[in-house]
């Protein structure tokens, strides 16, 4: 029987071979890289950490307004765009995506993989 690693990496795996995801992340709520796919490992701490910030800001800010917690965040340049999705109150999971790629067939399967880590989290 797999264990919880191999199980998010299997999620993660799936989520990169996404057509256009480039690098996917399971960060914890506070931070913390849990286990990543990303070409450069090397800013893979300071990415999750960054995106952890990014989605609780979010979050934060809509409650605040009376818009309720947000479903994601999208932050989009020239080069490309990430994508933040809650997994639950353990985790998050976050994408980025190339700036050719359209974001529908994406964002599915962004939101099944999100439920899936956070099922397997709780």
């Amino acid at each position: 029987m797999p264990d919880t690693i191999d199980m998010i990496d299997k999620i993660l795996t799936d989520m990169k071979n996404v057509g256009g995801v480039e690098a996917c992340a399971a960060v914890s709520r506070d931070g913390l890289l849990i286990r990543a796919i990303v070409q450069n490992w090397q800013f893979a701490e300071s990415f999750a950490a960054m995106s952890a910030t990014m989605l609780g800001a979010a979050e934060t800010a809509t409650v605040e307004l009376g818009k309720g917690i947000p479903h994601r965040v999208i932050v989009e340049s020239g080069q490309g765009r990430l994508v933040a999705v809650g997994a639950g109150p353990r985790a998050l999971l976050v994408v980025t995506v190339d700036s050719d790629t359209g974001l529908g067939l994406v964002l599915i399967e962004l939101e099944k993989a999100a439920k899936k880590l956070k099922e397997l989290l709780i």
